[in-house]
């Protein structure tokens, strides 16, 4: 017997998706017409299924243990664009329209919050 709670995922979709113990897969969420980094988030089958049927981005809050659509108290929404699965199945690309911010601390993304300083890599002189 499975340990995913039944859902209205399309069973097909539900067999692609290789979820944490938790039942979660993460959740990339990108501006659909900048290639903007907004947030990451959670969503387990019946959460998917929600977005892929609204329109709406719909989220699993892993602190409170609920859903939770992404501007429903706050106004700064998120209109699905488009959701693309990873090659491994366990990773969601969430294409939005955001209106407002992202994050919840009221910024318009939630990677502004502090720059690591990384060795800088080139890919200068790699055949290819």
């Amino acid at each position: 017997m499975s340990s995913v709670p039944a859902s209205d995922l399309d069973p097909a979709v539900a067999a692609r998706l290789k979820r944490d113990p938790a039942g979660l897969v993460a959740a990339v969420v990108q501006q659909h017409d900048t290639g903007e980094v907004l947030m990451v988030g959670w969503m387990d089958d019946q959460a998917l299924h929600r977005t892929l049927s609204t329109g709406r981005a719909t989220y699993w809050s892993r602190s409170r243990q609920e859903y939770w659509v992404k501007g429903a108290t706050s106004g700064h929404a998120q209109y699905v664009k488009s959701v693309a699965l990873d090659c491994d199945g366990d990773a969601l690309l969430v294409k939005v329209d955001q209106v407002g911010a992202a994050c919840h601390t009221g910024d318009r993304t939630c990677f502004d919050a502090g720059v690591l300083s990384p060795v800088v890599g080139s890919a200068a002189g790699i055949a290819r």
